[in-house]
C-alpha cells in the first residue's frame, strides 16, 4: 500500500492523495510522525514507518529519560515501527488532496509496543472483551483560544454564550464546519473563561472516540495558528480562572445490548461495579489525566474539578458522575482528567479501573450521613506518580513496563520544577529573606 492508495473515507474514495501523514501520540499526546509524499514505493501498512523508539521515553520537554525502559541507553535506541491503521485514513481538512491516518506502534520484534499509548489502551479494552463487553466513550475538551502574545483573545465570560461563540469566528464555524469530516464534532460552546471553548466529541467505540481527541487537539491548534492564533489545552493557563477540562463519558456494551441500563430504578449491576472500581482506583489513575505539574493547579475543594475520589448521580462536583438514563444513554462521566492528558492513556487508565471493579464484583460505595470521607486524589504531580506505582492492580492492567516509564517521565518533570528558581519565588522572598 502505498502513499497514493491508502484507503479513503468512502466518499472520497477516487481523490488522487498527493500526501500521506501517518501519526501516532507521544506520551503526551502530542502528534508524532511523518508525512509520505504522493507514489512512495515505501508500503507503510506492509512494514511500518521506522522510527526512534526512545522518543516514546520522552517527557515534556523531549528529554528521553535514560531511567525509563525504552530509554536505556543500553537497548542502543533502536528503530520502532508506526504501522498504519487504514480504518482511521482521514481527509486533512486545512490541507487539499492530502490525508491522515493513525498508526499502531510495533517493536523491532514486531509485537506490539509496550508502552505506546495506543498499544496501551488496546491492551485494556482486550481485558474488557476477556469480561464479555466493549467499552464506547466520547470526550468534551476544553481550550483556550489565545492571542499570539499569549493573551486570552477575550475580555468576558460566560458559560454557553453564543454572543461570545460569535466573536470567534471563523474559527468555531470551521469547527463546526469542515473539521466535523476529520473530527465528529457534536457541539461546541464557550466555557467559563476567557476565551475558552469546550468542543463535544461523538459517542464512539472507545479507542476510535481516543483517536477522535487525539485529532481534535491536533486539528485545533492547526487551525488556530492558521488564523493568527494560538489555542492551548494547558490545565491551568492562567491564575483565577478556570481550568481546561477532558471529561470523559463511557459506557459498556454486551453482545451489542447496553450493559448501564437501569435496574429497578438505580445503576444496573455492571454500572455499580464500574463506579466502585472508578473510585477505588481513582488516586492511581489520576497521573495519566493530570500528566504535568501544572494539572495539579486545576484542582480545587467543592469545584468541578473534584480533589477526592467521590461520585454522585448527575452531580458535577463529584470525581466519577452517574447518569443512569435510557438504554442508550446511560453512562458513567470521569471528570479528574485535564485537556492536556493524553486522551488514550487518560481513557485507557478509568476502563482498567472498570475491569478491575467488574472483576472483584465491586457495589457503588458508600454515600451519605456517616459513611466514610472519599479518598484524597493526589495533590502534585510526584503523589500521582506514587499512587501510580503503589496500585498493584491497575499497574498490571495497563502494563508494568508502560507504568514505569511513565512515572519516571512524572518524575523528571517533578524534578525539574522542583529545582527551578521562579519569579514568583525572588519576586516574593529576594528583598525579604
Amino acid at each position: 500500500m502505498s502513499a497514493a492508495n491508502v484507503p479513503a473515507p468512502p466518499d472520497e474514495a477516487e481523490a488522487n492523495w498527493p500526501e500521506l501523514e501517518v501519526a501516532w501520540a507521544d506520551p503526551y499526546g502530542r502528534v508524532q510522525g511523518k508525512r509520505l509524499p504522493a507514489g512512495s514505493d515505501r508500503d507503510p501498512a506492509a512494514h511500518g514507518i521506522a522510527f526512534c523508539e526512545a522518543s516514546l521515553a520522552w517527557n515534556a520537554a523531549g528529554e528521553v529519560q535514560e531511567a525509563a525502559v525504552l530509554g536505556d541507553p543500553r537497548r542502543g535506541s533502536p528503530d520502532a515501527y508506526a504501522v498504519p491503521d487504514p480504518k482511521t485514513a482521514r481527509a486533512l481538512p486545512w490541507r487539499p488532496g492530502a490525508m491522515q491516518v493513525i498508526a499502531d506502534i510495533v517493536d523491532c520484534d514486531r509485537l506490539p509496543s509496550a508502552v505506546a499509548p495506543r498499544a496501551v489502551l488496546r491492551r485494556v479494552l482486550a481485558r474488557l472483551a476477556e469480561l464479555g463487553y466493549t467499552a464506547r466513550a466520547a470526550l468534551e475538551l476544553e481550550f483556550y483560544l489565545l492571542r499570539a502574545d499569549g493573551s486570552p483573545v477575550q475580555d468576558t465570560l460566560h458559560a454557553y454564550s453564543l454572543e461570545l461563540a460569535n466573536e470567534l469566528d471563523p474559527l468555531l464555524a470551521q469547527l463546526t464546519g469542515e473539521l466535523t469530516g476529520f473530527v465528529p464534532v457534536e457541539s461546541v460552546l464557550t466555557e467559563y473563561g476567557p476565551g475558552q471553548v469546550e468542543v463535544n466529541l461523538a459517542h464512539q467505540e472507545a479507542l476510535t472516540a481516543a483517536d477522535d481527541a487525539f485529532r481534535l487537539r491536533y486539528a485545533v491548534k492547526e487551525l488556530a495558528c492558521r488564523e493568527g492564533l494560538l489555542a492551548t489545552f494547558m490545565a491551568k493557563p492562567f491564575t483565577g480562572q478556570a481550568g481546561s477540562s477532558a471529561h470523559m463519558h463511557l459506557s459498556l456494551w454486551r453482545d451489542g445490548a447496553p450493559a448501564f441500563t437501569p435496574e429497578q430504578g438505580t445503576e444496573s449491576r455492571a454500572a455499580q461495579s464500574a463506579i466502585g472500581g472508578l473510585v477505588r482506583h481513582l488516586p492511581a489513575q489520576t497521573l495519566f489525566g493530570a500528566p504535568t505539574v501544572n494539572s495539579y493547579k486545576r484542582f480545587r475543594e467543592n469545584s468541578y474539578a473534584p480533589t477526592r475520589a467521590s461520585w454522585g448521580r448527575d452531580d458535577r462536583k463529584a470525581a466519577v458522575r452517574s447518569l443512569p438514563s435510557t438504554p442508550q444513554a446511560s453512562r458513567i462521566e470521569v471528570r479528574t482528567p485535564g485537556a492536556d492528558a493524553n486522551p488514550y492513556l487518560a481513557l485507557a487508565a478509568a476502563l482498567a479501573a472498570v475491569a478491575a471493579g467488574l472483576e472483584d464484583g465491586l457495589g457503588l460505595p458508600q454515600t451519605g450521613t456517616g459513611a466514610p470521607c472519599p479518598a484524597p486524589l493526589p495533590r502534585t504531580l510526584a503523589e500521582a506518580a506514587e499512587a501510580a506505582r503503589a496500585d498493584k492492580r491497575l499497574r498490571t492492567l495497563l502494563g508494568q513496563d508502560f507504568v514505569h516509564d511513565y512515572t519516571v517521565l512524572a518524575d523528571s518533570e517533578w524534578t525539574a520544577y522542583t529545582t527551578q528558581v521562579t519569579s514568583w519565588e525572588t519576586d516574593r522572598y529576594l528583598r525579604h529573606a
